[in-house]
């Protein structure tokens, strides 16, 4: 099969590999038939993530098609299809029986892409297939749910929740890209009195007022910190969510809130960032990190079929599986492509290499 490997850092190469093989009997093998890029990606091949070795498959959001189980599979069949999520449960750990899956310590966590072979390819291994993926309800596009496989998730539980939000709330969100974005769309969720969205870039800005933002500021024309302060009679914001992964990011978040407020950081951070005690401990600020759990994956995906939720509007590129380089070109240079998130799609069910390979898997 075909798949993007990483070769190292700022190299990568759509290529052929051996096609995956059931190793466990909770294992799963899915054919993916729509997956996407993440900031994350990116900064693995920035380097930012020694933990990815060289030959690594990339990726870790999609959408398939099971075409073989492990004996020890219940839950999931052949042909049927499935989110794939960026994080994997075991079931057993003490941390996946309090739904804290991102922390999994019986071989799960964030794994595709990053300690296994990710799903930017033809096919995919699984791992504990059972626990690990999603039935798609019957009349949902693969658009409609590919996004539940990070950003969503990741946005609501990372930003939003850990963060509090509160009805009347005035959340600042800093960073309107994906991330940011789908911070703004789910906060809405709990109803804040305001939602300022903060970038360099007035184009996402644009986009950030269309996903639901009350204001946004542009803190390369203006200071980030007077206008929050203005907007909040003083006191600053209820709820700072960092959403870009970068030092200068996280300090303005910082400085953003208001005494007894919440920053929630979101972004992946590939360097130091600095933390001001000597200013935040007297004012009661409380600060969260994390990685996504994916607990809320079945919640969001009911407000996806009921049509309170239409994640389809952060899909602004579409390629064929098989221009993942391509694609990768236009996703990270985003400020001149407009680029949100970037769908890669399968070829057809008939190409010759998903017959022959589901041939193999039935003889």
């Amino acid at each position: 099969m075909k798949a993007l490997v990483y070769h190292g850092p700022g190299e990568k190469a759509w290529e052929l590999v051996p096609d995956p093989t059931i190793i466990e009997p909770t294992d799963a093998i899915v054919r993916i038939d729509s997956s996407t890029i993440c900031g994350s990606d990116l900064h693995i091949l920035k380097g930012d993530v020694p933990a990815v070795m060289p030959g690594t498959v990339l990726g870790h959001e999609a959408v398939g098609t099971v075409v073989e189980v492990g004996a020890a599979v219940t839950t999931i069949a052949v042909g049927d299809r499935v989110l794939v999520s960026c994080i994997t449960s075991c079931g057993r750990c003490r941390f996946c029986k309090e739904a804290r899956y991102g922390l999994c310590t019986g071989g799960g966590g964030w794994i595709f892409g990053h300690l296994v072979d990710g799903l930017q390819a033809d096919f995919a291994r699984v791992p504990f297939a059972d626990t690990s993926v999603y039935k798609v309800p019957d009349g949902l596009s693969d658009e409609q749910v590919l996004f539940l496989a990070d950003i969503l998730p990741t946005a609501y539980e990372v930003g939003v929740l850990n963060g509090r939000v509160e009805p009347g709330d005035t959340v600042a969100i800093v960073g309107a890209g994906p991330i940011g974005l789908a911070a703004i769309m789910t906060a809405q969720l709990h109803t804040p009195g305001r939602i300022v969205a903060i970038d360099l870039d007035d184009a996402r800005l644009e986009k950030a007022l269309e996903f639901g933002a009350d204001v946004t500021i542009n803190n390369g024309n203006e200071d980030a910190v007077a206008k929050v302060m203005e907007l909040t009679g003083g006191l600053g914001a209820d709820v700072a969510i960092e959403a870009v992964g970068v030092p200068d990011t996280f300090e303005l978040c910082t400085e953003l809130i208001r005494p007894g407020g919440r920053v929630a950081n979101v972004g992946v951070h590939g360097k130091c960032a600095t933390l001001h005690l000597e200013k935040l401990w007297i004012r009661g600020v409380m600060i969260t990190t994390g990685l996504v759990d994916t607990s809320t994956v079945p919640m969001l995906l009911r407000l996806i079929e009921g049509g309170r939720l239409d994640p389809t509007v952060f899909a602004t590129h579409h390629f064929a599986l098989a221009d993942t380089e391509r694609a990768y070109d236009i996703f990270g240079a985003a400020a001149e492509t407009k680029a949100l998130k970037v769908v890669l799609q399968a070829v057809p069910v008939g190409h010759e290499l998903i017959e022959q390979h589901e041939l193999a898997f039935n003889a």
